[in-house]
């Protein structure tokens, strides 16, 4: 079993301290900036055993060599596409995660769009997937292209909907507005907003998400759904024949006109 711990970094990143129940060694996820895990580990009496990366930003990586000098020796998993430095186990499709200290079954995942090299770490019915899904939305395709996303995506949509969803941002309420202009009339959705404001007017993170919210609600796990479709149609002014290119017109959408 793993708890999870959400540290605040920046505006509005999060990364995520993963341990075993009562344990105090733990592995950190997208540490961008090593000051706010090196605080909390400190306060808590706790010590770092491993990091695990997603992909080359620094706001994912920033804090990997000041934190490799607090606990050197201690295992770098990352993407193996991707050139990060302090990696010093490049994983791949099916790789696992084998941490002295953690006692999880994590297996890799790559999840290209965001970047070409992304990857998740999937297992204990939880997803930490960086940038690629968010609740209620998902990553810009930066180096990698619309294609892998929407493929990274749907493969993501096809796990059990009880998977929890860590992202690695507070964007939830930002990126449900923009769902609100695909489907204005949607119960789930509307009632999800009532919910997520609910908990940040509580200073409360609003993930993890389940994936089966996100398939209920997220626009970017629903280019199947006829009505998303025909909204993708009149904001690309074109008909569309696949669900990549439904995809690629909502993305294409929300860069030109929200965000």
């Amino acid at each position: 079993m793993l708890e999870v711990t959400p540290v605040s970094a920046f505006d509005d990143n999060y990364i995520w301290l993963l341990g075993n129940p009562g344990s105090k060694r733990l592995v950190a996820v997208d540490p961008g900036d090593e000051t706010p895990v090196l605080r909390w580990l400190s306060q808590h009496g706790a010590s770092l055993c491993g990091i695990l990366i997603t992909h080359h930003h620094y706001d994912h990586v920033g804090g990997v060599p000041e934190l490799l000098e607090a606990f050197p020796g201690i295992p770098v998993y990352g993407p193996a596409r991707e050139s990060i430095r302090g990696v010093s186990h490049p994983v791949g499709e099916g790789d696992g995660v084998a941490i002295d200290g953690l006692e999880a079954d994590l297996q890799v995942l790559e999840v290209p769009g965001h970047t070409a090299g992304h990857i998740a770490y999937y297992g204990e019915d939880a997803l930490f997937c960086g940038d690629t899904l968010f609740a209620a939305g998902c990553g810009r395709v930066f180096d990698g292209t619309f294609e892998q996303l929407s493929h990274s995506l749907q493969r993501i949509a096809g796990l059990p909907g009880q998977t929890r969803i860590y992202c690695a941002h507070e964007y939830t309420l930002d990126n449900l507005g923009f769902a609100v202009w695909v489907e204005p009339e949607s119960p789930s959705l509307l009632s999800r907003i009532s919910d997520e404001e609910r908990k940040r007017e509580s200073g409360v993170p609003t993930l993890p998400a389940l994936l089966e919210v996100e398939l209920a609600t997220n626009p970017f796990l629903r280019t199947a759904v006829e009505h998303v479709k025909s909204v993708a149609e009149q904001a690309a002014g074109q008909a569309l024949m696949t669900q990549t290119a439904v995809f690629t017109a909502l993305r294409q959408w929300k860069d030109r006109e929200y965000d």
